[in-house]
């Protein structure tokens, strides 16, 4: 049988508490033994979800996001879940350089940042109800010679 872990965190949708998310998420993903590329890969990927949660999903309003962390065997999963504004088209949000706010500084490259730095990247969401944003990274492979 195989052996899980879980963590789950809360907190405020304040762009200060990102960098939190991502050192408990580093901290939670630590006793799989994970080389220092593996740790930045998931940070980042985290960071990119979290900020989209704050800027879009609650288009900087003071709301909860919560992370949620798997381990499973040597796979971590992470989700990032916002109660937002939602995606309309999340093909199109998905796309690299796309942006709702082009006019801040956002590059529209979040997505494209998950998927380079995760396994896998699903997004779940609705208009009105909010965001999932689920990621898989294997940590560990064994390196091929």
């Amino acid at each position: 049988m195989r052996q899980t872990n879980e963590m789950k965190i809360e907190f405020d949708s304040r762009s200060c508490n990102e960098s939190f998310a991502r050192v408990a998420v580093a901290a939670f993903m630590t006793q799989l033994n994970p080389t220092l590329e593996e740790v930045a890969d998931v940070k980042t990927a985290l960071s990119e979800a979290v900020t989209n949660a704050i800027v879009h999903g609650y288009e900087n309003q003071v709301k909860k996001i919560r992370v949620e962390c798997e381990i499973e065997g040597q796979m971590l999963s992470v989700q990032v879940i916002d109660h937002g504004i939602g995606i309309e088209d999340i093909k199109k949000a998905m796309e690299p350089l796309f942006t709702t706010k082009p006019d801040s500084e956002r590059s529209g490259m979040g997505f494209a940042f998950m998927e380079a730095f995760m396994d896998e990247v699903n997004v779940e969401s609705e208009p009105g109800r909010g965001t999932r944003v689920s990621m898989t990274k294997r940590i560990g492979r064994i390196k091929e010679s």
